[in-house]
């Protein structure tokens, strides 16, 4: 038995296994410890990874070379493409998983990655030394009373810090249902000077499939069908960019519900019992998905909601009720629910809750998720303020990487907003914090046009690579998938054809304008109603092209072509304008600046600097309260 480590990773939810797998990998001694070794990476909310900008974090974090997008697609049971009809900077891929298969998945990377172990116990209090330059932490110490030290610690214990769950008026201490909380690590990281707040959030009522009237439901189908002899009828999506990586369980559906104003009525009458609104609950919670309480009271004028039933696995008849996450009575759900045609006869097979948490103020980390008041200790996920399975696992990979990184005296990763939305996840907590639990939004990126979902690999991999994440293989395998694409552009670019009458015909149809000569095939495609899948039948020089792209990733490759083509002037313009608002990222700030003392600063101005400690001008344009003038003032001293 081993006590002493390089890394020790504390909780093994999303961002723990992601922290732990990136630390081991990193050739470092890495310690995961656990409070179930059979819950790891479970999925405590919706069985589903992915969405709209997470999906794009979930590509980022495989293309780094991390785990979390491989193991969804070995236990995805329905793919989609969210955003399709809007432009591929938001396009967001998302899988429905098989949640019991995704925690077997996790626990067998876990299991057979060198230089990680893994042991089930509750850490109670981190093993702390002082320094002249503050304390440090050099351990853990357990609920069974064994002390093991370590480097660096990574702490991600999600819900569980001082966790209290609430069904109704009942309250139950717990970090998840039929799980303990964690005590005294909040109550430590306090008395060291960490500013420590509570958030809520909440999780719908899981029911029993074959309890479900599905001919009053509309069934929702993912983008790849099977058919009758097991092959698929469009490429397959995944999200890892590995061929060798396969999805193989069959789809299913999810079905849409909608709630009526009988079933508002039976929610209004018993708001009394809500602990969101009879003061019993006093935290914050996620304003972007709302219980079901809050969505009636907040848009009382509408008569239906939308919900989702979305299947928890292969086998499985239990079910996810998404947009019905609730606090209320378990007898106030079901009363509600069996007002719905599709669920009149449905049976629980648990009720909905709300939980609330301790998490840490984020502006209290730096870039590299160390802490700024204890030493050595690295932060991810929903102790950050976060919420969400893909945020958090990008945290835990990047805590991760960096724990490692400075234990073997390298410089650590920190990623820019304009290279990937983990960067503008991390600069957003670090640099703002959060009044409520942060999820990410495309809207979010300021740089969305360079950080699309269908190019992470060629923004990180090359990072991953260099730092000892991503493998040869990955690396080689990126490189040739944009030699292909590049290939394929230049190809479109120098390629003239002559319109036949077939191609003219539709061409008219569509509505987009006849040709009257000689034609590029990169001018085709940059007409907004004409794309490769449209042009290939009509084309056949351009079809026997692309059949030449690589079998196992062709539609990838013409998909990032087509994207290139016809967007290729966004691109260089943004790119542009990444640059210029870099270059006030090289500009540096002393550590030891007296924010106070430049009284040319605004009051306001000199109060955000000093709380943040901005470590470039850069950050410190993004603070709120912190004027363009206040920057002005800055750089005139700085440059003086």
């Amino acid at each position: 038995m081993k006590f002493e480590y390089d890394v020790i990773v504390v909780g093994a939810g999303h961002a723990g296994c992601e922290a732990a797998v990136a630390s081991a990998r990193l050739e470092c001694q890495t310690l995961l410890i656990t409070a179930d070794m059979n819950r790891v990476a479970q999925m405590s909310c919706n069985p589903a990874i992915g969405g709209i900008a997470k999906g794009q974090i979930v590509r980022e974090i495989d293309a780094l070379g991390g785990m979390t997008g491989i193991i969804a697609d070995r236990t995805a049971i329905q793919f989609r493409m969210l955003n399709r009809s809007k432009g591929p900077a938001v396009w967001s891929p998302r899988v429905q998983s098989d949640r019991t298969r995704f925690i077997d998945e996790w626990r067998k990377t876990l299991d057979e990655t060198e230089n990680l172990y893994v042991f089930q116990d509750m850490v109670t209090g981190l093993i702390i030394e002082d320094s002249e330059n503050g304390p440090f932490t050099c351990g853990v110490e357990t609920a069974l009373g064994i002390a093991f030290r370590a480097k660096r610690v990574v702490l991600t214990t999600g819900t569980f810090l001082n966790g209290l769950m609430h069904f109704g008026r009942t309250q139950i201490k717990g970090g998840r249902i039929s799980e303990s909380a964690s005590h005294g690590l909040s109550d430590q990281l306090r008395r060291l000077g960490l500013n420590v707040g509570r958030m809520k959030t909440g999780t719908p009522a899981r029911i029993d499939g074959a309890t479900i009237d599905y001919s009053q439901a509309i069934p929702q189908a993912g983008d790849d069908t099977f058919m009758p002899d097991g092959s698929v009828k469009r490429d397959f999506h995944k999200f890892s960019y590995l061929t060798e990586v396969k999805r193989t369980l069959p789809p299913r559906d999810c079905y849409i519900v909608h709630t009526s104003p009988e079933v508002h009525k039976t929610l209004h009458d018993n708001l009394a019992d809500s602990p969101l609104y009879n003061g019993q609950i006093k935290s914050i919670g996620p304003r972007y998905c709302p219980s079901i309480e809050t969505k009636i009271v907040t848009f009382a004028d509408k008569d239906s909601h939308q919900l989702f039933l979305e299947p928890e696995g292969e086998t499985t008849h239990e079910f996810y009720i998404n947009g019905f996450s609730s606090s209320l009575p378990w007898q106030v759900q079901i009363e509600a629910l069996t007002k719905i045609p599709a669920l009149r006869d449905v049976q629980f097979y648990r009720p909905g809750y709300a939980i609330e948490y301790d998490f840490f103020d984020p502006t209290q980390m730096r870039h590299t998720l160390e802490s700024k008041v204890v030493g050595n200790l690295y932060l991810a996920g929903q102790v950050n303020g976060t919420t969400g399975y893909e945020e958090a696992a990008a945290q835990g990979l990047m805590a991760g990487i960096n724990a490692a990184r400075s234990v073997k005296g390298c410089e650590q990763l920190v990623l820019g907003r304009d290279q990937a939305y983990i960067g503008v996840l991390i600069d957003d907590l670090v640099t703002k914090g959060v009044d409520e639990p942060y999820r990410m939004f495309t809207s979010r990126a300021e740089f969305r046009i360079l950080l699309r979902q269908d190019d992470a690999d060629l923004r990180l991999t090359p990072i991953g690579h260099e730092i000892g994440l991503a493998d040869e293989n990955r690396y080689e395998s990126m490189i040739r998938k944009y030699q292909e694409r590049d290939a394929l552009v230049e190809w479109c670019e120098k390629t003239s054809i002559k319109p036949t009458d077939r191609l003219q015909a539709y061409l008219e149809s569509v509505g987009t304008g006849l040709l009257s000569g000689r034609v590029k095939v990169a001018d085709l495609l940059r007409r907004p109603q004409l794309d490769f899948g449209k042009l290939i039948p009509l084309i056949p020089v351009l079809a026997e092209r692309c059949s030449e792209v690589e079998e196992d990733r062709k539609y990838e490759i013409i998909e990032s072509a087509e994207i290139l083509i016809k967007y290729q002037g966004y691109i260089d313009r943004e790119r542009e304008s990444a640059q210029r608002m870099s270059r006030l990222e090289k500009v540096r700030i002393p550590d030891d600046i007296d924010f106070n003392g430049i009284l040319a600063i605004s009051t306001e101005g000199r109060q955000k600097l000093s709380k943040i400690r901005p470590s470039t001008i850069g950050q410190a344009s993004r603070i709120p309260g912190v004027s363009p003038a206040d920057i002005n003032v800055l750089l005139v001293m700085l440059r003086g």
